[in-house]
């Protein structure tokens, strides 16, 4: 019984195959939706905003985000898409800008909002949007006294826990 050589070698290729197939590995899946933050925006009619206090709000609003066990891509990882996309505030100032950057970075979902003080009284509105399809999938919004920084942290913490129950 005389075996061809095609034969030999079709064998050691399904071989070879075989071998690379029960190697690989399964498909990576994130278990839990990775979450981008935007800093909220001040509104507020004629008052310039003190510096930083957006990403104080922002830093408050991944606090909780990560409480809740979800993971939150991290703000160097989208300072470095908005470099390298060589993108400007005023690019970034439109929502589906930042959708983009979402995408990029592997957020499934982001959180915009902003706050509006006027007179003795501030409130706080957040949502979260789909990154994909720009839908968005919950709002949460609060109303409180006006006051320093940490009156504005609690505000913002309370709306954050509203929109991640």
């Amino acid at each position: 019984m005389r075996i061809s050589l095609r034969f030999i070698v079709a064998i050691v290729l399904l071989c070879i195959t075989a071998v690379f197939a029960g190697c690989a590995s399964a498909p990576v899946t994130q278990s839990v939706p990775a979450v981008a933050v935007w800093d909220p925006e001040d509104v507020s009619p004629g008052v310039a905003a003190e510096q930083g206090i957006g990403e104080v709000l922002g830093l408050r609003i991944v606090e909780t985000v990560r409480a809740r066990g979800l993971a939150v891509v991290e703000r160097q990882k989208l300072l470095l898409a908005v470099e390298e996309l060589r993108l400007g505030s005023s690019a970034l100032a439109d929502e589906s800008t930042r959708l983009r950057l979402g995408r990029i970075t592997g957020a499934r979902q982001m959180v915009f909002g902003g706050y509006l003080t006027v007179g003795n009284r501030v409130r706080m509105d957040l949502r979260v949007v789909d990154v994909e399809t720009g839908k968005v999938l919950r709002t949460a919004s609060r109303t409180g006294p006006a006051g320093g920084i940490e009156v504005l942290l609690d505000l913002c913490g309370k709306v954050a826990d509203d929109l991640f129950p």
